[in-house]
């Protein structure tokens, strides 16, 4: 039973039934689009321009326009390739993880954080096929049968999981996603309108008439879709970190990083949650729905993952220095910490490690600006950490004849802010035209953990 007097009201305004429904279909329903979502689509579109001429650039000229070299053949593309894969666990954290803990303060969020993981894996899907500089030729990755011989992928390879474990992953998480939904588009279809709405959403609804037989069936399938989803999980990122693990180079080959990458990736992708639920919260006027209790459990949770990141970081430089092997201790002390990446090394420690402590305090926690400023550092420190990962390792191996430091170029960073802004923009049509909270689970959740008035209508809803 969920305490109220303990843990405090989780839907703030004494809500009843029908004002959930009213709130969350509105913003769908009105006629007019806001201007901020204008200018913020302007801006993406901008963004998706500049990146669409990345591509173009690559394909046409090749990875040359890249600042790749023969010791740093891996540079933005896979850097941002396994920063967007750790975006992408947002969404099954919270539906699948939180659900299975019982924790129903994730109702309000748990929606957009599953569309965040649709668009995040999009995103960095596009990285491996524009790496292959000839993405004509991406098909062969894919295993199916053909005139050409016994030329079949590399089944033992760590780089054929990924493309098996990412399209599995972005199947099932839009698959998740869609179904839960289906209940909300049936409560849009009978509430606008629209005729071009109505069959739209009525189509997307599949026929949903909230029957009992259909509540059961609904719900089973949402348990078994999580069931099946949520080893999905562990697994996309640890096969990502088994990328580097499975190498011998030095700083890669190492037994912590499949725990580490999926820490990491539920560090990043809880981050850019709360970094998104902030604005959502502000732009819509759902303070009522996305309280703060909300902001301030994620904000706990980002502390105890922090911690984590901080022990996994200590435990990667003590054994560099236990094992005595001059390779790794070279990468860990005089390439990292005190080398030619000692900003990008030291930022990493300060964004991940030591800012997010700032939420043991209770003022830090309530003061929205300073939530929402800590979160773009954690974001901003995920990224360093993908970086130095890739970079500082490749940069300097065995040879030193084959020593290059790795400086991006326009070009990719053309393509890495071409992929932001086709997140942005398929947040903001998700905001637009698909509900941006579940319905049934906020309605679900009211009467146990709100205070619910008096309403007749709300019985009716």
């Amino acid at each position: 039973m969920y305490n109220i007097k303990v843990r405090g009201v989780l839907i703030e305004g004494n809500k009843g039934y029908h004002d959930i429904t009213q709130d969350v279909t509105n913003p769908l329903l009105s006629k007019t689009t806001p201007k901020w979502w204008w200018i913020a689509s302007f801006v993406t579109t901008s963004m998706l321009i500049w990146g669409i001429w990345g591509f173009y650039n690559t394909i046409a000229v090749g990875t040359g326009t890249w600042g790749l070299n023969n010791s740093v053949s891996w540079g933005f593309a896979i850097i941002n390739f396994v920063w967007w894969i750790g975006i992408g666990h947002a969404g099954t954290a919270f539906s699948i993880f939180l659900l299975v803990l019982h924790q129903r303060w994730r109702t309000s969020i748990n929606r957009a954080a599953e569309a965040m993981t649709i668009f995040a894996v999009m995103a960095a899907g596009m990285f491996p096929m524009i790496h292959m500089g000839r993405i004509w030729d991406g098909f062969f990755v894919f295993p199916y049968p053909n005139t050409r011989g016994p030329l079949w992928d590399n089944f033992n390879s760590p780089l054929f999981w990924d493309v098996t474990a990412i399209s599995t992953y972005l199947t099932a998480s839009f698959l998740f996603w869609y179904v839960g939904m289906i209940p909300d588009f049936a409560s849009i279809r009978e509430r606008t309108v629209s005729i071009v709405k109505k069959k739209i959403y009525g189509i997307l609804s599949l026929g949903w008439l909230g029957s009992a037989r259909g509540w059961l069936r609904f719900e089973s399938a949402a348990l078994l879709m999580g069931g099946l989803t949520a080893p999905l999980v562990v697994s996309v990122h640890s096969i990502v970190a088994m990328d580097f693990a499975a190498g011998i180079v030095p700083g890669w080959h190492s037994t912590i990083f499949p725990p580490f990458f999926v820490v990491g990736a539920i560090f990043s992708g809880f981050a850019m949650v709360l970094t998104l639920m902030i604005i959502v919260r502000k732009v819509y006027k759902y303070e009522e729905y996305v309280t703060q209790r909300h902001l301030d459990a994620i904000a706990r949770v980002l502390t105890f993952v922090s911690l984590i990141m901080g022990v996994a970081y200590i435990s990667e430089i003590f054994v560099a220095w236990y094992s005595n092997s001059p390779y790794e201790m070279y990468v860990f002390f005089k390439n990292r910490a005190i080398g030619d990446y000692e900003f990008e090394f030291w930022a990493m420690i300060t964004c991940n490690a030591i800012i997010p402590q700032l939420f043991w305090f209770k003022k830090i926690r309530k003061n929205i600006t300073m939530v929402f400023i800590i979160s773009i550092f954690i974001n901003i420190g995920m990224w360093f950490e993908r970086f130095v990962i890739v970079v500082t390792s490749l940069s300097k191996t065995w040879l030193p004849s084959t020593w290059h430091s790795y400086t991006p170029t326009l070009t990719e960073v053309a393509i890495f802010v071409g992929t932001l802004g086709f997140f942005i923009m398929g947040i903001l049509m998700f905001l637009r035209f698909l509900p941006m909270m579940a319905i049934s689970e906020l309605k679900g959740v009211l009467k146990e953990t709100s205070i619910v008035k008096e309403n007749t209508k709300s019985h009716e809803e």
